[in-house]
């Protein structure tokens, strides 16, 4: 019988450990899961639970069916696999204001069912396209009358403080939360929230009393224990807790800035006919392999994506730099109900493996198995912008799927002349040339085609 690798970030969990086998994701119960396992079968709950699309679905296996030495006589789990497991550093404002909101509404509706949540974690939401899931069901236990909600301070590091701190001050949570995976703590949001924005009531409880709180535990560094367990707090408090913050969170806005590249759709350098070229050789490109999984670097806000959905492929999840095109993604992705799902994303410092020992957060790299890739006016910005060599980018691209569209802006292009004009031209080695030759040493150039005036041209490649 074969041995099983546990997944490395499952440690935390002290009712059960996550692991993979054959594609598939599988959970082993120990004595406290199998406890909590039970009480969601109670009543229906978990049942409920999944056909109010709340939580994944989990179903009790045999064991024996795996054929695993391991899991032998224990009781195993198997989850509905996630495409794709992004993080909450990678999602826009949006996206986390959703996650926010479904973490609320679950926790809502476990209390009306004498049930709560342990954790407050944004690690524990998926998404699906554009749809949040939570999927830590061993995060669920009983409701014990008059407990208090022990993890408010970790809702609010890893939901509410980052997206006050986007909403009240216009700052990108991204690179903060993935330099700190426990989020954005108060003490630092309250340092940066100014008088004007403390006085809403809501964000003065969150925010400032809460604070003021925590300072005062660790100054006074006397709580009794005993006697903070022996308070009752009534089930209605609670409820009432999750409410205000629900509201508030719902009523949080960012501020609308124009960036570089938010209307690279409707203003971009291609002529109509250059850019309906373009958009017909992605056409033929998804119908041709109708991709189980696709990524898009560089997707804006989803049109190459949308595309590929709309011809045979099932799920494409799109990368970008920018968070205003990620945000006018995922607003389009909801509207139009695409299987879609943008992410923010620096191709030049991607996500790399976080956490303890460095295994608890998967990098982009160990994540990124796609079976197929777009790579559309993307190249130049790391070649160009960022001065990685032409043959270490190519390399990157090509690893990400074993079929893929790649496009070569030359030199003559407007936007490189603008690159070139800030920084001159160093880059000797850049041309259509040298990129086809490294190409053709990494994959098979399957097909070349130009698509604008000045030069640009789609290479179709294959590691198949």
């Amino acid at each position: 019988m074969k041995e099983i690798e546990i997944e490395a970030g499952s440690f935390r969990d002290p009712a059960g450990k996550i692991f993979y086998h054959k594609d598939k994701v599988y959970r082993i119960l120990n004595d406290e899961g199998k406890k909590r396992f039970e009480f969601l079968k109670k009543n229906e709950l978990l049942k409920n639970l999944v056909s109010e699309k709340l939580v994944v679905t989990s179903n009790q296996i045999s064991p024996e069916t795996l054929e695993l030495k391991e899991v032998l006589n224990k009781q195993v789990l198997e989850h509905d696999k996630i495409d794709y497991i992004s993080y909450p550093y990678e999602w826009s404002f949006q996206q986390l204001k959703d996650a926010a909101i479904h973490h609320l509404d679950l926790h809502l509706y476990l209390l009306n069912n004498n049930a709560t949540l342990i954790d407050g974690s944004a690690f524990n939401i998926q998404f699906i396209g554009h749809k949040p899931i939570f999927i830590d069901v061993l995060s669920i236990k009983e409701y014990e009358d008059g407990e208090y909600w022990k993890a408010h301070k970790q809702f609010c590091e890893s939901f509410l403080n980052p997206l006050i701190l986007k909403s009240k001050k216009n700052i990108d949570f991204n690179n903060w939360f993935k330099g700190n995976l426990e989020g954005i703590t108060t003490k630092d949001l309250n340092s940066a929230l100014s008088f004007t924005d403390k006085i809403s009531y809501n964000i003065f409880v969150q925010v400032v009393l809460l604070n003021y709180l925590e300072n005062k535990t660790i100054k006074d560094n006397k709580i009794d224990i005993s006697k903070v367990n022996k308070r009752k707090f009534p089930k209605k408090s609670y409820i009432s807790i999750l409410k205000n913050i629900k509201s508030l969170i719902t009523n949080l806005k960012v501020k609308k800035d124009k960036t570089l590249w938010s209307d690279y759709s409707k203003n971009n350098t291609y002529k109509i006919e250059e850019e309906n070229n373009k958009k017909k050789i992605v056409e033929e490109f998804s119908k041709k392999f109708k991709f189980d999984t696709l990524a898009d670097l560089g997707c804006n806000d989803g049109v190459y994506s949308e595309i590929c959905l709309n011809n045979g492929c099932k799920y494409v999840v799109g990368f970008d730099y920018d968070l205003n095109s990620i945000n006018n993604a995922f607003r389009s992705s909801k509207e139009k109900n695409l299987n879609f799902l943008p992410l923010y994303f620096d191709a030049s410092n991607p996500s790399p493996n976080l956490g303890w020992l460095q295994t608890e957060r998967k990098g982009f790299l160990q994540r990124a198995k796609f079976s197929g890739m777009l790579s559309l006016a993307f190249e130049h910005h790391l070649t160009i912008a960022k001065n990685i060599p032409l043959d270490q980018v190519i390399e990157f691209l090509t690893n990400i799927a074993p079929r893929g569209l790649i496009e070569f802006v030359p030199k003559d292009d407007d936007t490189i002349k603008k690159m070139l004009s800030l920084k001159g031209d160093i880059f000797k080695d850049y041309n259509e040339v040298n990129f086809k030759n490294i190409l053709s040493k990494k994959s098979k150039i399957v097909s070349e085609k130009k698509v604008s005036t000045n030069g640009r041209k789609i290479f179709e490649y294959s590691k198949i």
